[in-house]
């Protein structure tokens, strides 16, 4: 079955992984300013219905010690999952 074929009410696998990785990407910089992420990086996958998002943020030390990273990497998922949850509310 083509994605032609499929409910065009359902969000497409690529939608719910750009939402996700969007709105965990949101949430990283809404907790540090640009200059204060040496590195991090979003990993979306969505398959079979299963949602699974992997957040690393390396913060400067600075940065570290006003916002603890492990607490923004958890925010960004609960953030990514949020936000495909609704993408998934809207379209029903």
């Amino acid at each position: 079955m083509s994605d032609a074929d499929e409910s065009s009410d359902e969000p497409t696998d690529e939608e719910v992984v750009r939402t996700a990785a969007e709105a965990a990407e949101g949430i990283i910089f809404e907790r540090y300013r640009q200059s204060d992420v040496t590195d991090f990086d979003v990993t979306v996958t969505f398959e079979d219905g299963v949602l699974d998002v992997d957040v690393y943020v390396n913060p400067t030390d600075e940065a570290a010690a006003d916002v603890d990273p492990e607490r923004v990497v958890d925010e960004a998922a609960r953030a990514a999952q949020d936000a495909v949850d609704d993408l998934f509310a809207e379209r029903s």
